[in-house]
């Protein structure tokens, strides 16, 4: 490892030493090591500084470095645990282990739940629910009417606003997520059970990977109810 690190130039958050974040996550310290060399490529892909930025995030995620996407920028958002407007290498591996297969379920919940509330008030509101379920849409280039996108809007907040207050708090997230799992399967990515230095793209889903509440068959569903 000191070969490794050796050979590069120094930054922050580079030197937090892999067998610590294998500890901490569900990575092996080869795995970790393959994630250093993805890292490498991603904080070189605009700005070579050893950093993440937005740009290069949404790059590696879009293949776009001009695209405006709410759930690359909720994502970026969540990664940098700083709040300093860059991702390090530990807050990257510390973030991609809530993806892993094996994180507890309640890991992916809670990281959705902090998707869902875009004004980081401890609660999911009406409104932030729709403005995902936009952005959800407008990954799968999905087009609907104004009258269906209210429909599934006020059908999703109507099951999981348990005590109709008018909010979903954590314990109604919690609840609707296990009732319908669904919600968290772009939590998982299956291939980061099997890094190698040959690595796929960043977070590329598949469409089985949707979450099946916004797929066609369950928005046919709902518009037939």
């Amino acid at each position: 490892m000191g070969c490794l690190y050796s050979k590069t130039k120094r930054h922050p958050g580079f030197e937090e030493k892999h067998t610590i974040l294998a500890a901490e996550t569900p990575f092996t310290v080869g795995e970790v090591e393959a994630l250093y060399e993805l890292f490498k490529k991603l904080s070189s892909s605009i700005i070579d500084d050893g950093l993440i930025h937005k740009e290069e995030f949404q790059l590696a995620l879009l293949k776009s470095r001009k695209t405006k996407n709410l759930f690359a920028d909720r994502v970026f958002d969540l990664f940098d645990v700083k709040h300093n407007g860059v991702i390090e290498f530990g807050e990257f591996v510390r973030s991609l282990g809530i993806f892993h297969p094996n994180a507890p379920v309640a890991v992916k919940t809670e990281f959705a739940f902090k998707l869902y509330d875009l004004r980081q008030t401890g609660n999911i509101e009406r409104e932030e629910l729709k403005e995902m379920v936009l952005a959800f849409l407008h990954e799968s280039e999905l087009i609907l009417s104004d009258d269906l996108l209210e429909l599934i809007v006020d059908k999703t907040f109507k099951e999981a606003d348990i005590n109709d207050d008018g909010k979903i708090d954590k314990e109604e997230w919690k609840e609707y997520v296990s009732k319908n799992p669904s919600l968290i399967k772009n939590m998982t990515l299956p291939y980061l059970k099997d890094l190698s230095l040959r690595f796929p793209s960043f977070v590329a889903r598949s469409e089985s990977e949707e979450s099946e509440l916004f797929s066609p068959n369950r928005i046919e569903e709902i518009r037939s109810e």
